[in-house]
């Protein structure tokens, strides 16, 4: 493999060695309580909901959307782009820390890419294998990297090696490809590679999203591993969150559509871990975040594709908002975004 940034790489990783520590107002890497994590979701979960939803409260910590590495040093134009938090310490507007997520499969490249978003900023190095998408597991990337151990202990132990002591490198996984059989296996790899915290999405790459999600694998996980174990996988109330909790045996939990779909999930689970009444989020609570996230996006985005992103985000609405269902169905075929403007104004009335 050609590598023709690999002496740029290295002074990188050098620099990230010798950077000084950040200056944090509060742990980036909490260990004394229940974490609560919104999970990185490719597409969906960007700068703007990352933004909306750590508001809402709850979330302990965030991830960014992967960044793809294959065989050089990218630019930190790419970083700013996925991780503008970068500019405000890796934190949202809330104060909800952020960590950097890489995906590939060479050992040397992401750990030189890793210790540069290091000189940037990034606090906590994240590592995905968990990706099911056909696309990004064909070129060696996500989940597919599950069928082979050997490997996944080479990624972590090179990015644990190269970026800085102080920096936290963590990981998430599958329970494997097809089958399950090779997930303690998987799990073990990335611990002994130096991975401090592991997440487990709790189905194969094979299942997808179907449900169950087997929380009983997280617990045999755990069982192997001395790093914390994070549970992921069809948690979408706060009633599937203790059933979870019970079965897979961890407390840490991350959420993804779940969260996503009910907003204010993760404040009713941190409101149960602070000793105190869960409340639901209702529709008038959320319809000002939802305006905010849908200016934010005609801010960012061309005025062709800001609509997309407002109806992927109301479409999933619906399953916890019968008035989301309302307003889906008034904006689902409308590309205008004055007339957008003026819809989600009404509703709001």
């Amino acid at each position: 493999m050609v590598r023709p940034l690999f002496g740029v790489c290295s002074r990188v990783a050098d620099l990230a060695r010798r950077a000084r520590p950040l200056k944090l107002c509060a742990p980036i890497y909490p260990d004394k309580f229940m974490q609560i994590a919104l999970a990185p979701m490719e597409g969906l979960v960007d700068e703007i909901l990352r933004d909306v939803l750590t508001r809402i409260g709850g979330i302990d910590w965030c991830v960014t959307e992967f960044i793809r590495v294959s065989e050089r040093l990218l630019p930190a134009a790419t970083y700013h782009k996925l991780a503008p938090e970068l500019f405000n310490g890796s934190r949202t507007r809330a104060g909800t820390p952020m960590r950097v997520q890489f995906l590939g499969s060479d050992p040397q490249c992401l750990a030189d890419n890793a210790a540069f978003a290091c000189t940037l900023g990034a606090p906590v190095i994240d590592l995905n294998f968990g990706c099911p998408a056909k696309t990004v597991n064909k070129s060696r990337g996500g989940a597919v990297l599950l069928k082979e151990p050997e490997l996944l202990h080479a990624i972590v132990r090179e990015v644990r090696r190269t970026v800085p002591a102080e920096i936290p490198v963590t990981a998430k996984m599958r329970l494997g490809f097809e089958g399950k059989e090779g997930a303690l296996d998987c799990a073990r790899a990335l611990a002994e590679g130096g991975a401090s915290q592991i997440v487990v999405h709790a189905r194969t790459k094979v299942e997808g999203y179907k449900p169950p999600a087997h929380w009983e694998w997280v617990a045999r996980v755990q069982d192997v591993v001395s790093v914390p174990v994070f549970a992921n996988g069809e948690v979408w109330t706060l009633d599937d969150w203790r059933r979870c909790r019970e079965i897979s045996g961890v407390d840490d939990i991350m959420l993804g559509r779940g969260l996503v779909s009910r907003p204010g999930l993760a404040r009713q689970v941190a409101a149960v871990r602070a000793g105190l009444e869960p409340e639901d989020m209702s529709w008038a609570e959320l319809q000002p975040l939802l305006l905010d996230f849908w200016q934010q996006a005609r801010r960012k985005l061309a005025p062709r594709y800001a609509p997309g992103r407002l109806k992927q985000w109301l479409a999933m609405l619906t399953r916890t908002y019968p008035e989301a269902v309302a307003l889906f169905a008034e904006v689902r075929r409308e590309q205008d975004c004055e007339r957008i403007d003026r819809l989600l104004a009404a509703s709001a009335r």
